[in-house]
């Protein structure tokens, strides 16, 4: 070896070294962060929501699962409580029964949450509905239960239980968004403007928040294969049930649970999980508006002709 090589391979084994250290530490951290946390969990019963709660209870986080059906939150601790037990100290979950899109509720959800955990150190706002449909067809009564399950829910909740973190001077706030609250396609207004507004409340609450020391990360999954598309709604709210092709090939859900884990032990403030081509939609929308737009008028224009054929 000459003198280069002498001078380059130990610089780069030390420095392979120093980051495979730092990132041992950073997995530590992040599994002390979670660990005996109370984290509380919509949209809990089936798909990502699901997935969450198990990696959230392997991790050794105490939780508050969220859902309207009693019997499939009570089968989910049941098979929760069937999953191997670590070394670490692993809790009972509770549940929390109420219909999100009920802003109402939520107040007297949140309160019961406080009362069976007696704190909330992560809250995650799973729990949504989609849409397929056209803005003109669509009833404005289906655009406000979209706006209420997947907006005003996920805000009143969050506001309810703000409160306590900031008394607690802990608290982490976690918006499951979409890539659709960054870019807008044909055909599912309804849901993309949602989406939208929870980009825009939640990057101002992370900023509102920071005073206090309350960690906000927004996650904006591309497809995941669950049963969105299949309990979407049309425009006049009936179910849509259709598996599209984009969902039945989008990642798992098991895929995007591990990393809410890490994105919330890491303390990320947003995170896009999508493939090439969306995320260069997500670039493209504000460098290349003209051509972005374009590309949109066309992919409606031949999704129309499907639908119409």
């Amino acid at each position: 070896m000459d003198l280069t090589s002498w001078v380059i391979v130990p610089f780069l084994i030390g420095s392979i070294g120093i980051y495979s250290l730092f990132k041992v530490l950073q997995r530590l951290r992040s599994r002390a962060y979670v660990q005996d946390a109370v984290v509380v969990i919509t949209g809990a019963t089936s798909g990502l929501g699901k997935e969450c709660a198990k990696v959230f209870y392997k991790a050794g986080a105490q939780l508050v699962l969220c859902g309207r059906s009693e019997e499939r939150l009570k089968d989910l601790i049941n098979e929760l409580s069937r999953m191997p037990k670590g070394k670490m100290q692993m809790y009972k979950p509770h549940m929390v029964i109420f219909d999100l899109s009920d802003v109402e509720a939520v107040t007297s959800a949140a309160n019961e949450i406080l009362q069976l955990a007696g704190k909330v150190d992560i809250l995650i706002n799973n729990a949504g509905i989609s849409y397929r449909g056209t803005i003109r067809d669509t009833k404005i009564t289906v655009d406000r239960m979209i706006m209420d399950t997947n907006y005003f829910g996920p805000v009143a909740l969050t506001k309810a239980l703000l409160p306590s973190m900031i008394k607690n001077k802990r608290g982490h706030i976690v918006a499951i968004s979409s890539i659709q609250g960054k870019i807008s396609i044909p055909f599912r207004s309804a849901y993309s403007a949602s989406k939208h507004a929870t980009q825009a409340f939640f990057d101002c609450l992370r900023a509102e928040m920071a005073p206090h020391e309350i960690e906000v990360t927004v996650i904006s999954p591309g497809y995941i294969q669950t049963s969105l598309s299949l309990n979407a709604v049309t425009e006049d709210g009936s179910k849509y049930g259709v598996m599209d092709k984009t969902t039945a090939e989008g990642r798992t859900p098991e895929e995007v649970a591990q990393i809410v884990l890490r994105a919330v032990g890491e303390r990320s403030k947003e995170v896009l999980i999508a493939g090439l081509v969306p995320t260069l939609a997500v670039y493209l929308r504000p460098l290349a508006p003209k051509i972005f737009f374009s590309l949109m008028a066309a992919r409606a224009k031949k999704e129309g002709k499907q639908k119409n054929s």
